[in-house]
């Protein structure tokens, strides 16, 4: 072969290799920053509905089945709400009983394929808790964001924000605690949810740009009345309250941040993503590299930036060391970096964004005391 003819082969060859090699990034990257909100992720495996009775049903046995605490279950046209494992229920090798606290809609017929979800309600705060409430716009910089407001006797607000896997709707299981504290809550869309503006890519950021659609939220809630605000966030959109907590111009309002499974290393959360979701091993490198490029998220996790040391609200972390969606590694660190402003609760055998669903009780006595002193 002639030297230019070899030279031109091997160009053609590397652009080739480099062509696929971006496809496959791309593709890797869409696992995790094209999941849409409500979509369950790759993690929550499916179970089989072997039979109901008054107020049991009986799942396949798996550790997801086993899981300690309340959860909703869903399907195709359901949604019901489970307890936790009878004891002492006649089960075999290869099921397990649940209680069954109620059927939201739907039907649960034996051979139906279910997963847990975080989300108790479905609804809106009337209807699903019989909470007064209204239904507001924020103005954001993308263009409207519909927000629940529930009205309370303080002027310290709480403004919510969903995770991964999650809508609006997963805030409602706090809402009775909250209203009862007289806490006016300022729930939350953002961009990419339904009724809420794309981002000009059309993919989610892990935070790293929906922060501001918080920002927006604190705006409002100043706005309409709030003297100060705590953010209260489960996975990206704990990570949102992070950002929003740096960079706000309003961040003198905001007087707490509670973080439920926080999504501080954006990295691990993708590549547990795109794995769960069947990517090769291989392509995570590639996944990253492309996500990077896609959406221009900094290479640093939260903890290496400036964030971390600019914190100024106490702040309260719920996680759990089996979360595998957002490790909670980086949660221990930023604890250990600033124990003058977090504290972090461990909740083990919790899921990913579950910490409040594995021990209702526990968590919301925890996040009274935190609450007390900042209404």
């Amino acid at each position: 072969m002639r030297p230019a003819t070899a030279t031109a082969t091997a160009v053609t060859t590397l652009l080739g290799a480099g062509a696929a090699a971006v496809a496959a990034g791309r593709y890797a990257s869409d696992a995790a920053l094209k999941a849409a909100p409500g979509r369950p992720l790759p993690t929550d495996r499916r179970l089989t509905v072997h039979a109901t009775a008054v107020r049991r049903i009986t799942l396949t046995r798996s550790l997801t089945a086993l899981r300690p605490g309340t959860y909703g279950i869903e399907g195709p046209g359901v949604h019901a709400v489970v307890g936790p494992v009878v004891e002492g229920a006649e089960s075999t090798a290869d099921t397990v009983v649940r209680s069954l606290e109620r059927i939201t809609h739907g039907t649960l017929e034996p051979g139906a394929k279910v997963r847990l979800t975080p989300e108790l309600y479905r609804g809106d705060p009337g209807s699903a808790l019989g909470l007064e409430y209204r239904e507001v716009e924020i103005p954001g910089e993308l263009g409207g964001l519909p927000a629940w407001w529930v009205p309370g006797d303080r002027d310290t607000w709480v403004i919510t924000a969903h995770g991964l896997g999650t809508t609006r709707d997963h805030p409602m299981n706090l809402m009775g605690f909250l209203s009862g504290q007289q806490l006016p809550v300022l729930d939350i869309t953002y961009r990419g949810d339904a009724g809420a503006p794309r981002s000009a890519d059309g993919l989610g950021h892990l935070g790293a740009s929906e922060w501001r659609d918080l920002d927006a939220a604190i705006r409002f809630a100043v706005r309409y009345g709030a003297r100060n605000v705590v953010l209260h966030g489960w996975s990206t959109g704990a990570s949102m309250a992070l950002h929003a907590a740096a960079g706000s111009p309003l961040r003198d309002r905001i007087s707490g941040l509670v973080l439920d499974s926080p999504v501080v290393d954006w990295q691990t959360t993708l590549r547990a993503l795109a794995a769960a979701r069947g990517v090769p091993a291989a392509l995570l490198p590639l996944a990253v590299r492309a996500a990077q490029g896609r959406t221009g998220m900094t290479s640093a996790p939260l903890l290496d930036t400036a964030l971390a040391d600019a914190l100024a609200a106490p702040t309260l972390i719920l996680h759990g060391p089996d979360d595998t969606i957002a490790p909670w590694g980086p949660s221990r660190a930023l604890a250990a970096r600033r124990p003058d402003l977090v504290s972090l609760h461990a909740v083990p055998r919790a899921p990913h964004a579950s910490m409040w669903n594995a021990d209702p009780g526990r968590y919301e006595e925890t996040l009274r005391r935190f609450l007390t002193p900042l209404m």
